[in-house]
Order: structure tokens, then sequence, then C-alpha cells
């Protein structure tokens, strides 16, 4: 099925805008016509749908935490799901998200599950919606959005810790950015200045140094756009499946953080996978949900193919461990919660020593990272000041004599 951007107004006069997804634009205008919907037009979702680019809804990931533990808040006080809907929307800031609630909330009140009232926006958490429908389906949806509540809560914690690790190196770097922008756009052109009234053969380490500092100073709108577009057409590229794939094993290629990277998405896959567990989901179901919200394309296509292993009946751990990509403690840890019966506990371990082992892990590879930089930008730095400062040496000791 194709994704379609449709406008359209409801009973009470409000103009909504929203995605969905239909076989053609007809099938979409049709069914929303005969809900008793006023419709504007359906477009194709595309890059250049509506005649710009088209801006995607997104809701930040502290805004949804909160939401849901509000909602949670009413719904253990009593309160309808349609009430609770409405007393959010009403103390609701951000108009991306509250629109995106008034849909739901439409959704729901026209007898739509909860679940599928989310799931419909496009832009939250497989894990969310699955979740959601495990609650649902067993009548405890307090307990299924406690657990996700604190799974996101821990989740958000750990991103922000190795969010802060990587402050300083940005910082380092940053100003080694600087420093040669500085040096290419005020030091050199005065130094260039001198020279040429030395009218001597210059040093050919100083002859490199002003050809750079000219090439970029001339050349200054045609290399950073070049450097963006490049960017740009790897982002893109890294959104395809092969894209994906291949930056993914780049990455876990790569010294010290491919195995930082790598133990950060078990850590995070097995505590997905136990908090969908311990919410009610089968084990299938949760594999592939966990599956489709990992961001290493490399682990997501190893749960897949250990999932396809469980469904024709082999263990979970077995599965795992055959797919040669989940370290060996951690198949050890799951095939013990599998043989005592305590397989959500046990993930929840396994996903506690991975990340306590990755900001051990990323400490010890800041402190090596951090002198590196301040190395590689003193060089720099040194290799610039002297190429510069070599012919005036040079000129008093009388090594160049001016024509």
């Amino acid at each position: 099925m194709a994704e379609f951007l449709i406008r359209m107004a409801d009973e009470r006069g409000r103009v909504l805008e929203q995605l969905e997804n239909g076989p053609s634009q007809e099938d979409v205008c049709e069914r929303f016509a005969q809900a008793g919907y006023l419709v504007y037009w359906v477009k194709p979702r595309g890059i250049l749908a509506g005649g710009g680019l088209h801006r995607r809804r997104r809701v930040k990931l502290d805004e949804f935490v909160i939401f849901n533990a509000q909602f949670l808040t009413l719904i253990k006080a009593g309160l309808p799901i349609l009430t609770s809907l409405d007393l959010l929307l009403k103390r609701q800031k951000s108009p991306v998200f509250r629109a995106v609630l008034e849909n739901v909330r439409d959704r729901v009140r026209s007898g739509e599950l909860l679940s599928d009232a989310f799931l419909a926006q496009g832009i939250f958490p497989k894990i969310y919606t699955t979740t959601l429908l495990a609650g649902e389906k067993s009548g405890n949806l307090e307990e299924v959005l406690s657990r996700y509540i604190a799974f996101q809560r821990v989740a958000s914690a750990v991103r922000k810790k190795l969010l802060a690790s990587l402050v300083y190196p940005a910082l380092l770097v940053s100003g080694v950015i600087l420093i040669l922008t500085v040096l290419l756009n005020f030091v050199i052109p005065k130094f260039q200045a001198l020279f040429a009234d030395f009218g001597a053969d210059l040093p050919k380490i100083t002859v490199f140094t002003l050809t750079v500092g000219t090439a970029v100073r001339n050349y200054f709108f045609i290399i950073f756009p070049a450097i963006f577009a490049v960017l740009f057409l790897v982002w893109r590229w890294s959104k395809s499946e092969s894209g994906s794939q291949r930056l993914d094993r780049i990455r876990l290629a790569l010294p010290l953080l491919g195995s930082i990277w790598l133990k950060y998405q078990i850590g995070m896959f097995s505590r997905m996978l136990s908090t969908l567990l311990a919410g009610g989901i089968p084990l299938m179901p949760a594999l592939q949900t966990a599956a489709d919200s990992m961001q290493s394309r490399l682990i997501s296509r190893a749960t897949m193919a250990a999932a396809e292993k469980v469904r024709e009946g082999s263990p979970l751990a077995r599965s795992l461990e055959e797919t040669r990509v989940f370290p060996d403690l951690a198949v050890e840890m799951i095939e013990v919660g599998e043989s005592t019966g305590a397989l959500p506990a046990m993930l929840t371990s396994v996903a506690e020593f991975y990340e306590e082992d990755v900001q051990t892990a990323l400490v010890a590879a800041l402190s090596l990272i951090e002198p590196a930089i301040l190395i590689v930008m003193g060089v720099i730095v040194a290799f610039v000041l002297i190429s510069l400062y070599l012919p005036i040496f040079s000129l008093g000791a009388g090594g160049i004599r001016p024509t």
C-alpha cells in the first residue's frame, strides 16, 4: 500500500491533515468521505508532496514520556481513555503533538483501538503500539504502560549519558576547525602579502601551506557546498537497505567504538525484549517488534533470522548463537533464563550488564581519543606556524635572499 497525505474537515469544522495508507488516492478519499469528513485533497506522500519539502511530524521523546506518565496517572484514577485524552489535549502546548493527539482521540471515539489509533500516526515506535495492544488484549493497560515508561526512562538516561560523554571530543574538534578557519582567512593572507615583498624562492612547505590557504579561500563557495552535498547523499544512502547495512558493518568494524556500539545495541535489544515479554506479548511477536525497533540493521536481521528458527522450534539462546552476532555472554545468560523460566528477568540483567559495560568502555575509549585529538590539533597548528615562520627565520639567517 502507498502512503498519502490527506487534508479534510470534521463535523465541527476543524481542519485536519494526516498520513494514511491505501491502494489509491480515490480509495482514501472515499473512505474518509463515507466516515463523514469533508475531504479537501489527497496527495501521495513524497519528497516534493504539496509543492515543497514534506515535513514529517515529530514528537520529542521527553514530551512523549511525560504524556504517557500523565496518561497512566489519569487511567489509574479511574478516568475513561477518551476523557483522559481530552484532558491531556487541553494541557498540551506543542501544536504538532496536539494535532496528533486530536487525531488519536477522534479515531478512538469512532471505535478504533487505542493501539491502532497511535499506529495510524506513523511516528510512534512500534514497541509502544505493540505494548498498548498487549495491554488492551490482556485488560491490563496500566501495567504495560508502567513498564513502557520505565523502559523509556532507562533508555533515555543511557542515551543522555552517552551524548554527554561525547561533548568534550566534539568541542575539541570544533576548536580544530575554528583555529584552521582563523589561520586560513586571517593569518595566511598576511604572511602571503609579506612573502610577496621578499621576491624570493620560498621553502616547499611554505609554498604548500600558501597554496592550500589560497585554494580554500578562492573556492570556498564550491568546497563547502560540495562537502554538504556529499554528506547529504551519504545520509540518503544510509536510509536505504543496502546503505544502512553497509554503514552498520563499517561502524561495527571500527576499533574501540565498534565493540561499544555492539554492546549498546545488545543492551537495548535485551531491555526491549524484556519489556515486551513482561507485558504479556508472546516471544515471536516480541522478537519481531524488537527487530523492527533496532537501530543496527545487522542486529535487526540477526534477530529476524533467530525469530524464524524459534518459529521452527529452536530455543531462543541457540537461535541467537547461530547468528554469530550476539556475544557469548549474552547467549549464555539468555539460555539460563530460558531453562529457569525467568527469561524477562534475565534479559533485564543482560541489559543492565551491557549498559554498565558500555559506560566503562566509553570512558576508556574517550581517555584515548581526547589526547589523540589534542595531538592532531597541535600537529596541524605547529605545521602551519612552522611553514609560515620558516622563511622569516631563513631570511634572518641568510638562507633566503630577496631578488
